[in-house]
Order: structure tokens, then sequence, then C-alpha cells
């Protein structure tokens, strides 16, 4: 296993720097996926009962990007589980594989194999076993992996009647991070709509609590609809959900695959820090309701005088 034991030191919120543990690729049988699922496992080195965030990444990327975002999350306690998804660079998928048109839904069964092969990775990383707390578990995703990651929260996809496909929720998933996600399918570009005919989600049944993050200069040439599009899956979902509203940011919001990537159009250091503090503190929340931190953290950017965007929330 090549990584494992590569520790990364982060410097937490807090100020104390903690030792991530990352090992890749950790590997979990697959049949029927034409090839096994390959994961990354980044964890905090020490502490016990520790919560699961999944994460799901964005259309390309693959178990090696989104460092900003899991060794974050692992320096703040969580155990952050990144798979290799069939669309992945590193895997040269030709557009013609048969695999293709069917990819969304591997997708999503990639984030369930790895919920339930967690006894798997967890013997197969030095040191992690006995210490994951399965009853705490998370799914995150940007851009495609937000609508994947969705899914599990409760989204549907609409048929092309607009009748909503398979309920593919997930009880084992008590909370979600959704990131640049698309919006409704109503607004396609044509091209959208003959390409991607699973971009037509319904949030009607997204129970699970999510906070929702979007950039208001997130233009996509997926809509016709300008950057409030990303804002569909807070507005159209019942339950409890908050809406982070990035002031300036397009889709990498800052920068979360990576600062150096070629997709971070607006690379900003300050706009990643908010997001890493704001999902950490809204899953920890959700995992724990006694914890304080996400209304400490909504206080303090109402407190700003010069925010970097703003938060909204409903309950219903």
């Amino acid at each position: 296993m090549s990584d494992s034991n590569n520790t990364v030191n982060v410097q937490e919120s807090a100020g104390a720097p903690a030792t991530v543990i990352s090992a890749k690729p950790v590997v979990l049988s697959a049949p029927g996926r034409g090839e096994d699922l390959q994961v990354r496992v980044s964890a905090p080195a020490t502490g016990g009962d520790l919560p699961v965030i999944v994460f799901s990444h964005g259309f390309g990327w693959s178990m090696n990007g989104y460092a900003p975002l899991a060794d974050f999350w692992a320096a703040q306690g969580f155990v952050v589980v990144q798979p290799t998804h069939l669309d992945s660079r590193t895997l040269g998928l030709p557009a013609e594989d048969p695999r293709t048109p069917r990819i969304w839904r591997f997708r999503i069964e990639d984030l369930k194999r790895v919920l339930d092969g967690l006894d798997v990775l967890e013997a197969s990383v030095p040191g992690l076993g006995g210490r994951l707390d399965r009853s705490r578990i998370a799914v995150g995703g940007h851009s495609w992996g937000a609508q994947t990651a969705s899914t599990l929260l409760g989204a549907r996809v609409l048929d092309s009647d607009g009748v909503p496909g398979e309920d593919m929720s997930d009880p084992r998933v008590k909370a979600g991070v959704l990131l640049a996600m698309a919006g409704l399918g109503d607004d396609l570009t044509p091209f959208a709509s003959e390409n991607f005919p699973f971009m037509r989600p319904s949030f009607a049944t997204m129970t699970t609590p999510a906070l929702v993050v979007a950039g208001d200069r997130d233009q996509s040439h997926l809509t016709t609809r300008g950057p409030d599009w990303f804002t569909d899956a807070y507005t159209h979902s019942p339950g409890s959900k908050s809406l982070l509203t990035l002031f300036g940011a397009e889709h990498s919001l800052g920068g979360i695959p990576g600062y150096e990537a070629a997709e971070t159009t607006d690379e900003s250091p300050a706009r990643v820090a908010l997001i890493q503090q704001l999902t950490s503190a809204f899953l920890r929340g959700a995992l724990y309701p006694e914890d304080s931190g996400w209304k400490e953290a909504v206080t303090s950017l109402e407190e700003d005088h010069s925010p970097l965007g703003k938060l909204e929330s409903k309950a219903l």
C-alpha cells in the first residue's frame, strides 16, 4: 500500500497542529464495476470514536484531490474516505466505454460500497482499528460529487417524464455537505440535457440535514440560469438545511480541489479557510447535537464587518 503512514501536519483553527495519517490506495472489491474501488483514508493519528465523512470528488478528479478539505477535516477529528470514481482522469475511461452512461449510478454505488466496507477500511489502515464511530457518518461532495452525495441524503433523479426515480437514500448517513451542487434540471442547456440526462434532481425528499455551499459568481455552462442555480438544493429541500453563499466565489469556491489546480479560477485561501471552518463546525454540530461550535461559527460570521459570505438556515 503506497503512502501508508504518510503524515501531514495541519494547523487547526484553534492553533494547535494535529497529525493526520493518510493511506492509499485502500482497495475494496467491486464485482460488476469493471475494476475494484480505490479509496484514500485520512484520519487523526490519535483518538477514538471518530466520526466518518465519505467525500465524492468532482468530474475527473480522484482520491488524491481536495486536500484542503480532507486534511483539515481529519485534523479536526474526522475519518475522511475519498473514493476514486470511474470518471477520474487517473483511470482514463474512454467515452465509448459501455459503463459511461451509468457512471452517475456507479458513483452512488461507490459511496455505499465504502459504507459497507468500513470494516475492511478500518483493518487496512495501520493504527485505525477500533477507532471509528459508525453511528456518526456524513457524506460530502463537490460539483458532480455533490449530486452523488445528495442521493444518499434523499435526493432523487427525475426521469424524462418528471417522475422521481428510486430512493437511494441511506439511513446510515446523518448529515451532508453539498459544495457547488447542481440545481434543478428545468433550465439545462441543450448540451447538458443531451449529455447529462441524470442532471434532473428532485430535492423534495432530501430530508437529511445538510449544508449547501454556493458561489455567487458560479456561472455554469450547463444551465441557462445564473449562480442562484447552485442554491436549489437548499431552496427546494425540506428539513434542517443551511446555505452558505460565498461572495465572489466561482465553481472551485476559492480552491477546495487544490489551490494550484487548473480548475481553480478564483483562488482565495481565506475563502477556503472559511469553508473548512464552517463545514467542520456544521458536521460536528449535526453529528453531536450538544456541540456548540456551529452556533459560534454562525455568530462569528454574522458579526464579521467584512464577511466573505452569508449564512441562512431553515428547520422545515
